[in-house]
């Protein structure tokens, strides 16, 4: 029987986008039932590196990628080719989470891979979407923050679970309405309702991370808002950018008083 870190290598080495979809699927469906065991005595993760990649999109700096508004078609395309990154992106932080941290509870690996999950599925609608344009995944240059967010925090799950999940990932909780709003203004039906599934299962991606922050947190005997704003210190210059989806974030659990803090100035 193959493993379930076996199968999240996999994953993660995998370089076409389509192999990687197909094998998360596949993956995803085996461990659901019960076919890719945990071993209990596996050796450390390899060190972390880049993750499988096609040769496009090109990975540049945030600041050199243009903007673009939503009114014409070729920009309304650059911004769901920018989530559909954002999507693959995600595909590699759920395996690479299941991968990397070793030795945890039988529900953070299942979390994980339901996550990888949920994220090929919508990486494919995107990327659907983006071919009803007339583009494809790899015709826009796109940046590559996520993962590195992912390397500086391979040492440490409680730091992973603190700034991956409930950081660059919740940001999407905040900004995805206002998309969501412009879009249906202009009559684009078909990406609105991809987005709003996103925004859904979202709030589901993001409550795993809080969950499993505050259970590292609690293993260790350390007080979690203070910790997370701590981290937000050392890694993400010590704020995070508002407005904020109040609703999502408490679904997504973040709490009041956490909230409060990271409103006030």
């Amino acid at each position: 029987m193959a493993t379930l870190l076996e199968a999240a290598r996999a994953c993660l080495d995998a370089t076409d986008v389509d192999d990687k979809v197909a094998l998360t699927q596949r993956y995803a469906d085996e461990f659901a039932r019960g076919e890719l065991a945990v071993p209990a005595d596996a050796p450390p993760p390899d060190p972390i590196c880049m993750p499988g990649r096609p040769a496009k999109p090109t990975l540049v700096h945030p600041r050199d990628l243009p903007r673009r508004g939503l009114g014409s078609v070729h920009g309304r395309a650059a911004f769901i080719h920018a989530i559909a990154h954002i999507e693959l992106n995600a595909i590699d932080l759920a395996w690479d989470a299941a991968y990397r941290f070793r030795g945890l509870p039988a529900a953070f690996y299942a979390d994980w891979v339901q996550v990888a999950h949920d994220e090929s599925r919508h990486f494919v609608l995107l990327r659907d979407r983006l071919r009803e344009l007339g583009y494809d995944y790899g015709d826009f240059d796109a940046h590559n923050g996520l993962w590195e967010m992912t390397e500086k925090t391979a040492h440490d799950g409680l730091a992973r679970m603190a700034l991956v999940p409930r950081v660059l990932e919740a940001r999407g909780l905040d900004v995805t309405p206002g998309m969501i709003v412009k879009l249906r203004e202009l009559g684009d039906g078909a990406t609105v309702a991809i987005l709003d599934l996103i925004l859904r299962e979202e709030v589901a991606h993001v409550a795993a991370g809080s969950r499993w922050y505050r259970w590292y947190c609690a293993q260790r005997g350390i007080e979690p808002r203070a910790r997370f704003r701590e981290l937000l210190r050392e890694y993400a210059g010590g704020y995070l950018h508002g407005p904020f989806n109040i609703e999502a974030r408490l679904l997504a659990g973040f709490d009041e008083d956490e909230l409060a803090a990271l409103e006030a100035p």
